[in-house]
């Protein structure tokens, strides 16, 4: 694959780094082999064995970065800084293994290493286990959160070019400006098909074509995770959102969708099955409910179908808030407790709890009280840890700035174009419409008539792309 390389100079620099600014921190795993000559199982197991039951469920907890920076959740103070009281109780009394998202708008790429690097030292050095931060993003379509990075078409742009080598050559991208921001999950691609207009999501999907979506999905996961995970260059692929999240009966966005089983393997899962198959590291959970079982409590799906028919062996993830959903919408549960245990032991390894303190805590008593058993919590730690030492966090939580030249290169910005221009769909000139007549008048209208950010879309600097002071 046409991923770049470094030189064997250049690695050697980069090691002696980053060896250099974590030679203090606790040894992971011990053992008296060197950790980078162990199997990664073997590594896994060692450290499991470790691991207390609070360490265990803090690596099953993903924050936004709103709890752990100066201001309050959804109102931040600016400009953006850390807040390391707040940090240290998160990573060192919650011992939370995974944190996410952007503080309202995109960074600059020197301060997304610098909160990077802050949460990686205190991690790795301070807590008992050292293990080190999963930080993900949302680089949908490039590396949309950091300033200045090279912006492609969004998914249904790329769809509209026919063409999985660029849709390779676009996540290859996105995943080196990504990881440049020192960011090695990415939640994207979307796999779910696109075939009901009225969903405010189609634009996120490559279309109605099932085969056009496979193959474009595909390249995309092989362009962001490339041949090894621990490349400087790569990241690791979320799909979503697993399953059936796209063809809501109202069309409304996390509403029931009713599915039935012929349309679900003909339709539906051919894009997740060939994405599995190439390696896809993660998955996102849909947020709503498929045939009048909220996803999340299902272990149909996300036992029998997804582990056992589809051999997924990756991390299986929710997206925002969504357990919680399982008692205030889906009214499965009597309460959060509850809402819980149902999506753990129905197969959910990391929960997206966004602005949520008590969910550590909640999951640590129900392992205790023996709802949930304690097999279930090894074996989705055991699966975050594999993605950690996959993605070489443990040695390289990141890498120096200077690796990373081609940052919004010239080069990079040109395949932007490229994508772009391949993009552009022609209409049939109906009815002679064009050419235009000299001094026929036109009405434009319309919220995006006169908005060159609608351009972008979503996912653009900010989540809805609509403010033009970051873009």
């Amino acid at each position: 694959m046409s991923q770049p390389h470094i030189t064997s100079l250049q690695a050697l620099l980069g090691g002696l780094c980053v060896f250099i600014l974590f030679s203090c921190r606790p040894p992971v795993p011990k053992s008296s082999e060197s950790p980078g000559t162990q199997p990664i199982q073997q590594r896994v197991e060692e450290l499991l064995a470790r691991m207390s039951l609070q360490d265990k469920v803090g690596e099953m907890t993903q924050l936004s970065i709103d709890m752990v920076s100066v201001g309050d959740p959804y109102n931040l103070k600016e400009p953006h800084q850390l807040d390391t009281a707040k940090l240290r109780h998160v990573l060192l009394d919650l011992r939370v293994g995974s944190l996410l998202n952007v503080g309202g708008h995109a960074y600059s790429l020197q301060h997304w290493r610098e909160i990077i690097t802050t949460m990686q030292r205190i991690a790795m050095e301070e807590k008992p286990t050292g293990i080190p931060v999963l930080y993900g993003i949302d680089a949908i379509h490039g590396a949309n959160y950091t300033l200045g990075s090279t912006l492609f078409p969004q998914q249904i742009g790329l769809a509209a070019t026919w063409n999985p080598a660029l849709a390779y050559e676009t996540a290859r991208i996105t995943a080196y400006e990504t990881r440049a921001s020192c960011i090695p999950l990415n939640f994207s691609p979307v796999l779910d098909i696109g075939r009901d207009p009225r969903w405010p999501r189609l634009w996120e999907t490559f279309g109605e074509d099932v085969l056009l979506a496979s193959r474009m999905g595909t390249s995309m996961v092989q362009g962001y995770q490339g041949t090894q995970l621990n490349d400087p260059y790569q990241v690791a692929a979320c799909m979503k959102h697993f399953l059936g999240y796209s063809l809501p009966r109202t069309g409304k966005d996390r509403t029931p969708a009713y599915v039935p089983e012929r349309q679900l393997r003909e339709y539906v899962l051919p894009p997740f099955e060939a994405a599995i198959k190439a390696g896809a590291a993660t998955v996102m959970i849909n947020s709503a409910e498929m045939n009048g079982i909220p996803v999340h409590a299902n272990p149909r799906i996300l036992k029998d179908l997804l582990r056992d028919e589809l051999g997924f062996r990756g991390v299986a993830m929710t997206d925002w808030e969504d357990i919680k959903l399982l008692v205030t919408r889906h009214r499965v549960a009597k309460d959060y407790k509850e809402a819980i245990k149902l999506a753990i032991n129905a197969g959910i390894d990391l929960s997206m709890v966004p602005v949520d303190l008590e969910y550590t805590a909640l999951l640590k008593e129900l392992v205790e009280e023996g709802e949930i058993p304690m097999w279930r919590i090894d074996e989705a730690v055991r699966r975050l840890l594999t993605l950690k030492f996959e993605l070489g966090l443990f040695e390289n939580p990141y890498y120096p700035a200077a690796q990373y030249p081609d940052f919004a290169s010239e080069k990079h910005q040109q395949a932007s174009y490229r994508a772009a221009s391949e993009s552009i769909t022609l209409l049939k000139n109906e009815e002679n419409l064009l050419p235009l007549r000299p001094g026929q008048r036109l009405l434009v209208c319309g919220p995006t008539a006169n908005s060159l950010i609608a351009l972008n879309g979503g996912w653009s600097r900010t989540w809805q792309g609509t403010d033009p002071r970051y873009d």
